[in-house]
């Protein structure tokens, strides 16, 4: 129970820290859990996704073995991440994205810097 207190403060301190930096707008967070941020936080939330057969070759080649590489599969799996993101955000603003070949790479970031480059347009 202790630990679990501990993390919780670090994570309030995280976003105390944060707070200020994001007030603004035009920041990119990159994190594998979306559940403690605020919903002000953001405009769009982007989640990848992987064919279970290719993420299993990728996470072994990085060298991800036993528990880990169990948890993270099963997490695509069950789609834990876009889960929580969907529950954390208005559904109108979470999009997800394929993550398996090097093209869906170059689209994700051509697509991405299309709603970059429209929200500067828009909010500046």
């Amino acid at each position: 129970m202790a630990l679990f207190i501990s993390l919780l403060l670090i994570i309030f301190q995280v976003i105390d820290e944060l707070e200020d930096k994001m007030i603004d707008g035009g920041m990119i967070i990159d994190y594998h859990s979306s559940d403690f941020f605020p919903e002000r936080w953001f405009h769009i939330v982007f989640v990848l996704r992987t064919d279970n057969s290719l993420l299993y070759d990728r996470l072994e080649s990085r060298g991800y073995k036993g528990k880990k590489l169990q948890n993270n599969i099963e997490c695509e799996i069950f789609q834990t991440i876009y889960e929580e993101t969907m529950e954390s955000y208005k559904k109108e603003i979470v999009h997800q994205l394929s993550s398996n070949t090097p093209e869906d790479l170059e689209r994700n970031i051509d697509q991405i810097m299309k709603w970059i480059e429209q929200w500067m347009l828009d909010n500046n």
